[in-house]
């Protein structure tokens, strides 16, 4: 009888280690909850299958790469899923382990999301004030994560490239008064990576001083192969780097590849990697040294 309880508590140990290993960091982007909904932080998420929703709490979600990859690169991933939930697995995880692979830190945001059943947010407003923050943020805990503040970027699939349109262009300078030393930090992407990118929220112009950008998607998406057209006007006009891929075939939702019976859908991503690499994205970070 001492034997197996030896060993099944060996057993639970190995468990919970194993949990431990695989277990993400989260941090609420607020510690007292969204302004104006502190009250609501304690509502639980909605999470199956491949989504999430009812989030109340905006969030991000560490994935570090291992520590001998490490490049101190980093980016904010924003899932889609039409401001109705999140579509977390494949717009959020899979890209994470991608980045992860070349060495890039990951935050993937969990935004208020304006069309969930019932919700009380604006799709024009919150989204975009949780994308703001997720930026300074992670800028503000630069030397924490090991990252370099001049190599932050943000991803959006879908609904979370609308959410990357609203705050890629504008809006980037923190507030020297704040009260809070997070919104006093600049919360400007150092470049920005889209994936079919929902039509909202395109700008009309954009500024010479954009974060550069990776365009993808494919021409028989009758959502979203427009909005990477305009992006890429807009970048040749603004005379900002941009890189573009339109795929013949594909549609919606291809997420990382491997999905689709396309060898050039599922290999996209080697595309982005190529991209990364040639904008010296990825090159290694030496960190100042105070003598």
């Amino acid at each position: 009888m001492k034997t197996l309880s030896s060993f099944c508590t060996s057993l639970v140990m190995l468990m919970l280690c194993t949990l431990a290993v695989h277990a993400q960091t989260v941090i609420p982007l607020w510690p007292k909850g969204a302004p104006g909904f502190e009250n609501r932080r304690n509502e639980p998420e909605q999470a199956k299958d491949y989504w999430v929703k009812n989030i109340h709490n905006p969030s991000l979600t560490v994935y570090a790469p291992p520590a001998d990859k490490a490049n101190g690169a980093a980016v904010i991933i924003c899932p889609g899923g039409g401001h109705r939930l999140l579509v977390y697995n494949s717009e959020g995880v899979a890209p994470a382990k991608f980045y992860n692979d070349l060495g890039v830190t990951v935050f993937i945001l969990k935004y208020r999301l304006g069309r969930d059943s019932l919700s009380p947010y604006k799709v024009d407003i919150h989204p975009k004030q949780d994308a703001y923050r997720a930026m300074r943020l992670v800028r503000s805990r630069a030397a924490e994560f090991n990252i370099d503040t001049n190599r932050i970027g943000m991803m959006g699939f879908s609904a979370g490239g609308e959410v990357v349109d609203m705050v890629a262009f504008s809006g980037w300078k923190g507030d020297p008064a704040a009260a809070d030393p997070i919104d006093r930090v600049s919360a400007k992407p150092n470049f920005i990576v889209q994936v079919y990118p929902g039509p909202g929220y395109v700008p009309e112009r954009i500024p010479s001083d954009s974060p550069i950008a990776f365009l993808v998607a494919a021409n028989d998406d009758a959502c979203c192969s427009l909005p990477i057209i305009q992006l890429l006007q807009r970048y040749r006009e603004a005379r900002v780097p941009v890189e573009m891929h339109m795929y013949a075939k594909g549609d919606h939702a291809f997420n990382m590849g491997m999905t689709r019976r396309l060898r050039s859908i599922n290999n996209w991503p080697q595309r982005l990697a190529d991209w990364l690499t040639d904008s010296n994205i990825l090159q290694p970070f030496h960190k100042k040294v105070l003598h």
